[in-house]
């Protein structure tokens, strides 16, 4: 047995020597000493030895484990350090290189264009309100004006939805100005609001889509005149494009407003002189707007003989491409990652 230690000792120690990696010395240092391993099996046959040679046997056991415990250790500690430069050597990094900046997310021309279009109106004293987008036929249609024959219905290409518990017709709302009706059944002159939302029409091309955004706006108070709408369109219009356009009032016709203008303003990328955009006109047609209607008032119970007001409608897609210099609608709502982070920069505009 004595000849098998000394053996085992001097292959143990020249194999730790020989080791070139942290997990290899572990996988040596069970080999030698796990519970299985080659001292572990030599020390099981002491009991067969005779007791005179035991002591030395047993002595020379443990001088063979603390030996290959501290080259072990030793080398252990080599191992750790050549594979620390190892890693430094792989995983350096040049300080003096310039820093990566990470890119930088920004925000959609939609909502860029409608957070303006609120900031601008709510100078003039317009707060946002909101309202459902499911609505009832009521107050998308009969409210507003629009009975259940009325060829304005024609305009809406409407989403219709099942009815309701009491049997109501239900719509995806085709326009915000619902909104109005719902603030002027709550509550009473003086009123002045824009209503910002979703709104979804059976309609889909270059410039539309079946869900889109509109900003619906009224007033409501005494001797609210069509001057007072000329001057509010005006101004939103001149600070919402940041210029002193010229801007124009065309009769036209809604049912819910008497008498009732589509506003045009100065084309934007000719001047005047005439261009695609504006088919030649040297106009850009913007909106809708007009007077409230009585019978709108009549149907939310404000006095028409004391009250009066003015309402408009935008879209906030045509508006955001008309000022970032957009061309197909459709771009806004494809999730083009090019798209939308050359217009997030402002490099659309």
């Amino acid at each position: 047995m004595r000849k098998q230690l000394e053996e085992l000792q001097a292959r143990a120690l020249e194999e730790v020597q020989r080791a070139t990696s942290v997990a290899g010395l572990e996988e040596l240092r069970v080999r030698i000493l796990g519970k299985k391993g080659m001292l572990t099996q030599l020390l099981r046959g002491l009991k067969e030895v005779s007791d005179a040679e035991r002591p030395e046997l047993g002595m020379l056991a443990n001088q063979l484990k603390e030996g290959f415990n501290a080259a072990l250790t030793a080398r252990m500690g080599d191992l750790h350090h050549l594979e620390l430069q190892q890693r430094l050597a792989l995983e350096r990094i040049d300080v003096t290189l310039p820093g990566r900046r990470p890119h930088g997310g920004g925000r959609h021309p939609i909502s860029r264009a409608l957070s303006e279009i609120e900031d601008i109106f709510l100078q003039m004293g317009f707060p946002a309100v909101s309202g459902p987008e499911v609505e009832s036929d009521w107050h998308n249609f009969g409210a507003l004006n629009i009975p259940p024959d009325h060829p304005a219905r024609e305009m809406h290409d409407t989403f219709y939805l099942a009815a309701d518990s009491q049997g109501g017709a239900r719509v995806l709302r085709t326009h915000t100005s619902p909104v109005q009706i719902r603030v002027m059944e709550s509550r009473q002159p003086p009123l002045r609001v824009i209503a910002p939302g979703k709104v979804y029409r059976c309609d889909s091309d270059l410039t539309h889509t079946p869900m889109f955004h509109q900003v619906e706006g009224f007033m409501v108070d005494r001797d609210v005149h069509f001057g007072h709408l000329m001057g509010v369109m005006e101004t939103f219009l001149r600070r919402f494009f940041e210029r002193q356009l010229p801007v124009r009032f065309r009769p036209s016709f809604f049912p819910f407003t008497e008498p009732s203008t589509e506003v045009d303003m100065g084309c934007l990328f000719c001047e005047g002189s005439g261009c695609r955009i504006c088919k030649g006109s040297g106009w850009i047609e913007v909106l809708g707007a007009g007077l409230i209607h009585p019978n709108v008032l009549a149907n939310v119970g404000i006095d028409k003989e004391i009250y009066s007001g003015f309402a408009f409608g935008l879209g906030v897609e045509r508006m955001a491409m008309l000022k970032y210099g957009i061309g197909d609608l459709r771009t806004l709502y494809e999730n083009d990652v090019r798209f939308l982070s050359l217009h997030a920069r402002g490099e659309g505009v």
